[in-house]
């Protein structure tokens, strides 16, 4: 799943060793927090593996904390967080202009945000900083925004120089929402498949949970929210144990904060379904790549809301077939009757349809498995992010007026003149 340690891999082109300190692209990354999921997971496994001799990495953030909060400081590289507990009023604009302050003292040439909280805080600040280079992630389809705050960050994102999204699905939607679409660019989640080579101890898993040794497990992989459709899964559970008495299910992950109220109305609607001990939430874990190795078959019955899912490409660089929605950059990822089955939200049977196929024949269940590892290294690498991402910015960077050697990377000229704010 994830590396224990921020030590950056030079993974997309040579050391230049030509490079110093001076001369490396700072570069400042700024999220709401440090929690387990799909953004901060892909923010960790970018933040790993930037080369080192390029740039210089800087991060930040709203809320100091999260599970990944000892890994950034334990890199050493400088952190600073900026604590609100509102976007819209006197404290806001004071670490706003603290914000932008930072951005000036330090010569920030890039300030890369992520998500709604940290695009509408940091995106104005660094424009008046004159950060040479703005990007902003986008990583949904907003479901979980009001009409407020989706023109906000609208507005806001016109200042932005480029729009990241990690599915084309959400490109479109952008598109349509009104956004420039020569500033949206998609590059896709990466998944480092060194992670899921190494099987656990055959059975592990279900001596952990409880579970019959012979039991096949069908899990789940999601932040508990209500787009993620988790009920409509415990209601497929249902369905499958009619057919398979002895699967049992896992539900992985934890809402916003632990113990959640959604995450015991869905624990006690499994209770209600007659589910029993059969299914089981385990809340966050960091043990993903080794959970999978003993799950039968991986589920993602989202709604609505879905970008480009990490639960779905770590199940299929698992070698784990998938059953998926057809909501958000799903499609994108499973190719359907090839690495995984595709079904339509907010439909249980369909699920449990898909889920028994896989339970009734494990040779299928193994071929799908085989083309989804494979899907994942050819399409979904860690590299072809990292290279993808780096060489956005420094295109970003010759654009703005700060030129870059495309050979060395060396940054040569004068120092880009901070000339936004003046414009």
């Amino acid at each position: 799943m994830l590396t224990n340690s921020l030590t950056p891999k030079v993974i997309s082109a040579p050391q230049c060793p030509t490079l110093t300190e001076s001369n490396r692209v700072r570069l400042l990354k700024f999220v709401d927090k440090f929690a387990i999921a799909g953004t901060e997971r892909q923010f960790m496994n970018l933040g790993r593996s930037l080369d080192p001799f390029r740039f210089e990495l800087h991060f930040a953030c709203l809320k100091r904390l999260g599970p990944f909060l000892k890994e950034i400081e334990a890199s050493r590289r400088p952190l600073v967080e900026y604590p609100i507990n509102c976007l819209y009023n006197h404290t806001a604009l004071i670490e706003q202009w603290k914000f932008a302050r930072y951005i000036k003292r330090n010569r920030i040439h890039i300030v890369h945000t992520y998500g709604f909280h940290p695009n509408v805080f940091a995106i104005p600040a660094a424009w008046l900083a004159g950060a040479p280079v703005i990007v902003a992630s986008i990583r949904d389809t907003g479901g979980y925004l009001t009409p407020t705050q989706s023109q906000v960050q609208k507005f806001l994102c016109r200042l932005a120089d480029c729009i990241v999204v990690n599915a084309e699905a959400i490109r479109q939607w952008l598109i349509a929402e009104g956004y420039n679409p020569e500033k949206v660019t998609v590059i896709r989640n990466g998944i480092d498949l060194s992670h899921f080579t190494t099987k656990t101890r055959a059975g592990r898993l279900r001596e952990e949970m409880g579970f019959p040794q012979c039991a096949p497990v069908i899990a789940v992989l999601s932040r508990l929210n209500r787009f993620k459709g988790i009920e409509h899964f415990l209601e497929a559970a249902t369905i499958v144990c009619r057919r398979f008495p002895e699967a049992r299910f896992l539900i992985v992950g934890e809402g916003m904060v632990m113990n959640s109220p959604y995450r015991r109305e869905l624990e006690d609607y499994a209770v209600r379904l007659g589910l029993g001990r059969r299914a089981v939430f385990t809340g966050f874990r960091l043990d993903v790549a080794e959970l999978l190795s003993e799950v039968a078959v991986s589920v993602l019955p989202c709604v609505s809301a879905e970008g480009l899912s990490n639960s779905l490409l770590e199940s299929m660089a698992a070698g784990v077939p998938v059953v998926a929605t057809t909501v958000g950059g799903n499609p994108e990822v499973v190719e359907e009757g090839v690495t995984g089955f595709l079904v339509p939200p907010r439909d249980p049977a369909a699920l449990a349809q898909a889920i028994c196929r896989f339970l009734d024949s494990p040779e299928l269940a193994s071929r799908f498995g085989q083309a989804g590892r494979q899907r994942v290294i050819e399409c979904f690498s860690l590299e072809r992010m990292v290279q993808e991402t780096e060489s956005l910015y420094l295109d970003l960077l010759n654009r703005a007026g700060l030129r870059i050697d495309p050979h060395t990377r060396e940054a040569y000229g004068h120092e880009f003149v901070q000339h936004k704010a003046v414009q």
